[in-house]
């Protein structure tokens, strides 16, 4: 099967084993789509997706828009 180029959408820890395994394939994660980091808890700390984490761990490109028909978030995909 030929490589495919993938944009991967997810955001709980679920999804990031989903990525790992498509990122340890023989496919390349082009880009990766997770929800904004948001505050909560008693600190309302700001935190971030498990799919959001390891992406960048991956230096892989992260995308994460309010609204995905958000005119800008189209362009740059």
């Amino acid at each position: 099967m030929k490589p495919l180029k993938v944009v991967f959408f997810g955001t709980p820890e679920f999804a990031r084993t989903s990525l790992e395994a498509i990122h340890n394939s023989q496919h390349e994660v082009v880009g990766v789509v997770t929800v904004a980091d948001k505050a909560s808890g008693r600190g309302q700390k700001i935190n971030q997706s498990p799919v959001k984490i390891y992406a960048e761990s991956q230096k892989l490109p992260v995308f994460q828009p309010e609204k995905l028909r958000n005119r800008q978030f189209l362009e740059e995909l």
